[in-house]
């Protein structure tokens, strides 16, 4: 089965991959590596995926995580 390319991608699905990349960024900057923000939005991604939906920005959401 070959993998879906982002054009085949709905806009909504889209916007949520594009904002977790965001949110990614704030992690790092607000001291995780890489390979940590990206294992923590795996883990965690219908708790970012809410958070998406309810409206925060990428830098809310980060810091919402980094505060647990």
């Amino acid at each position: 089965m070959a993998k879906k390319k982002n054009d085949d991608l709905d806009p909504e699905t889209l916007a949520l991959i594009n904002w977790c990349i965001e949110v990614e960024g704030f992690l790092v900057a607000g001291g995780a590596t890489l390979e940590q923000a990206q294992e923590h939005i795996e883990e965690q991604v219908e708790w970012f995926t809410d958070q998406f939906y309810d409206g925060l920005t990428p830098e809310q959401a980060a810091k919402a995580a980094l505060s647990d």
